[in-house]
């Protein structure tokens, strides 16, 4: 029996909300589950209520017992820092080096990000300009 980690929904028409399950591979994604480990709601209320809540103990267990999360899910666990970034964001490119540069855990963006300085840009711009004049 193969166990995953994955979002049941539940709500109404428009209005999603999920809850985190381990569940046997083979039963439907509403349908029989083992255990509820949370709660993912997509569209919090007007009063900014909590988007998702876990229990770090059981996600923690299930994984060490051969679990396998979904995409969703890994997601989800990524941003609350229980599980690695998924391998393409690790990654700059497809196939690339590995990007080793420290990753915020709740947007999966990328922290001390360099920006280049103006004046690099405008050398740039200068020397091509000074290419096309000597290439005429």
């Amino acid at each position: 029996m193969v166990v995953r980690i994955r979002l049941s929904r539940f709500g109404c028409k428009n209005k999603p909300f999920y809850r985190v399950m381990a569940a046997n591979s083979r039963s439907p994604r509403d349908g029989k589950h083992l255990e509820v480990l949370g709660y993912y709601n997509p569209l919090p209320g007007q009063d900014g209520g909590k988007r998702m809540g876990l229990n770090f103990e059981r996600v923690k267990y299930w994984l060490s017992v051969g679990a396998q999360p979904s995409e969703p899910v890994q997601r989800i666990l990524f941003r609350a820092g229980v599980l690695p970034p998924p391998p393409m964001v690790a990654m700059g490119l497809k196939g690339g080096p590995r990007d080793m540069r420290p990753v915020d855990p709740m947007t999966g963006r990328v922290l001390n990000e360099e920006k280049p300085v103006a004046g690099n840009q405008e050398k740039s711009g200068n020397d091509e300009a000074v290419d096309e004049s000597n290439s005429a």
